[in-house]
């Protein structure tokens, strides 16, 4: 990112609970790396089983409580299925229908190997059982992947790479595509029921939003490969990316939506301020 250039950055929570500290953590992040230019939220609610109207107001009400601002109407993902499926369509191509639960994954990895299973971001790496699909094929209890080995030959080179602002900030990060296949495999793209991914639809919203500073969690960085792939293949800019510390519980284990005892919202309640909170993140 050039010296002076607007920085824009985003929050963007699933509204599938309450926020506790790690969300706190990560919002004030994003806030700081904006650095007087422009911070934005979005709501991330793709997943419509999960996703409840009052845990989306509670975001509203938590992220005001704590300070922050932010432009309005806010973008939710929940609006802009068309887009994801534009995206969808353009990569159809490169992709292919996959009928494989993830039982039938674990079966395939298990035999005839021993010992711990490959994984990548998104769990289990998938073996490409349905790889030679057809999408003409596709039916509407599959999913859809992307042929990482395609993708890279379509970009017509053999690596990505990206710059991040916090890991080794003087550095390019760079994966080659034989490393994507055998550490992340063959990403999904759609899932059933909701017509895209996060992965899908984060990087075409952050395209949509002109962010140039991605801030997340130390746990996505993995994640963060997938989406430059795309960006490449969909010839959107590749944004600087952030990868922060994530907060931990006492036993060390990273925070998650069902830790209500370190919810917002039950420390407001019990009577904790802003500064309180960003004391004790040390934020």
């Amino acid at each position: 990112m050039a010296v002076g250039a607007i920085r824009r950055t985003r929050f963007a929570p699933s509204p599938t609970g309450l926020l506790h500290l790690g969300h706190a953590y990560a919002a004030l992040v994003a806030s700081g790396a904006a650095d007087r230019s422009e911070f934005l939220l979005r709501i991330e609610d793709i997943d419509l089983d999960r996703c409840r109207p009052e845990f989306e107001t509670a975001i509203y009400q938590d992220l005001a409580w704590l300070d922050l601002e932010w432009p309005r109407p806010v973008m939710r993902q929940s609006d802009r299925m068309a887009a994801y499926r534009d995206a969808l369509k353009r990569l159809a191509p490169l992709c292919y229908p996959c009928r494989c639960r993830r039982g039938d994954i674990r079966a395939a990895l298990s035999a005839p190997q021993e010992g711990a299973l490959p994984a990548g971001p998104d769990g289990l790496i998938y073996p490409g059982t349905c790889r030679g699909r057809a999408m003409s094929d596709a039916g509407p209890d599959d999913v859809i992947r992307l042929d990482a080995a395609r993708a890279f030959a379509a970009i017509g080179i053999d690596r990505i790479g990206f710059r991040d602002e916090i890991i080794l900030p003087d550095h390019d990060h760079v994966l080659t595509c034989a490393e994507f296949r055998a550490g992340i495999g063959d990403v999904i793209l759609s899932r059933r029921g909701m017509g895209t991914s996060y992965h899908l639809a984060v990087v075409v919203d952050d395209a949509a939003q002109g962010i140039t500073v991605v801030t997340r969690g130390k746990d996505l960085f993995d994640s963060t490969w997938i989406h430059v792939l795309l960006q490449r293949l969909l010839e959107l800019p590749t944004p600087l990316y952030h990868h922060h510390r994530l907060i931990r519980d006492d036993a060390g284990k990273r925070l998650a939506k069902r830790d209500d005892a370190r919810a917002i919202r039950m420390l407001r309640d019990e009577g904790a301020t802003p500064q309180d909170i960003r004391e004790m993140l040390g934020a």
